[in-house]
């Protein structure tokens, strides 16, 4: 039975900036690949209405999920409309039933933005309850049993809303798909477009790239590279259970400095 990886990021270019590298691995490494932004990129032009830019961001999205062979799912809700809340909850938990993951790729807990923090919690329960037979998704499906790792992302810019500088318990090295990650990137027309004008030809890519080498810098061992951290076991898988270090062996290392703080 093939496994499966999900990457359940916020907004439209989210899962390309910080997890579309280790994504790709995995689709390399044999695994059935999902993708969703929970939000659907509504707040993401000074330029465009609110629908044109809501088609535009889903075209850009769907392809980019295809150019790496992902299964695309739709998004839910509007941008800054992310809340922890039932309805979404429901409608997320029902997809993660259905896509029954062995791995899921998400934002870290605590981000510069409320929608990536709430995404983040959404889909931890989501998985969480995901065997639950009480809990009722919309629409409806049967609860899946399997265990599920769920990783958390490094947060964007690399630092808390506190501003403390954080480092990752597992480090993959995306070097040999950081071309495939930066057109992955630039599909999202709309966006590198913006960005062009205000900050510089090419700095939305330029900006990915940048956080790649620096999480590369500190593995101390790579390149370019993304960075991850195991949530807690509970309710979810083995304690020792870590699929994404187990199907990257040769690609990936988990820092045991890391680790032994953790106690």
């Amino acid at each position: 039975m093939t496994k499966k990886a999900f990457a359940i990021g916020c907004h439209p270019d989210d899962i390309e900036f910080m997890m579309a590298g280790t994504l790709i691995l995995l689709k390399e490494a044999g695994y059935e690949i999902h993708y969703m932004n929970v939000a659907n990129g509504s707040c993401g032009t000074n330029q465009f209405d609110t629908e044109t830019i809501i088609k535009m961001r889903r075209e850009e999205a769907a392809n980019a999920a295809k150019s790496i062979g992902a299964v695309f799912h739709e998004s839910l809700v509007n941008d800054l409309e992310v809340f922890y809340e039932r309805d979404t909850l429901f409608r997320l938990g029902s997809i993660v039933r259905e896509v029954a993951p062995e791995i899921i790729l998400t934002h870290y807990p605590s981000e510069y933005m409320e929608d990536h923090s709430n995404t983040c919690r959404l889909a931890v329960s989501a998985a969480f309850c995901r065997g639950m037979t009480n809990f009722k998704v919309n629409p409806p499906r049967p609860v899946v049993e399997q265990p599920v790792t769920v990783y958390h992302t490094l947060p964007y810019g690399l630092r808390t809303p506190l501003r403390k500088r954080l480092r990752a318990g597992v480090y993959v090295d995306v070097s040999s798909v950081i071309d495939k990650k930066t057109k992955m990137l630039g599909m999202h027309k709309s966006q590198k477009e913006w960005l062009d004008s205000s900050q510089g030809l090419d700095s939305y890519l330029i900006a990915m790239k940048e956080m790649c080498r620096e999480i590369g810098r500190m593995s101390e061992r790579y390149d370019f590279a993304e960075g991850w951290m195991r949530h807690l076991h509970q309710g979810f898988c083995d304690v020792k259970a870590d699929p994404l270090s187990d199907a990257l062996k040769k690609l990936s290392f988990v820092d045991e400095k890391y680790e032994s703080e953790l106690g």
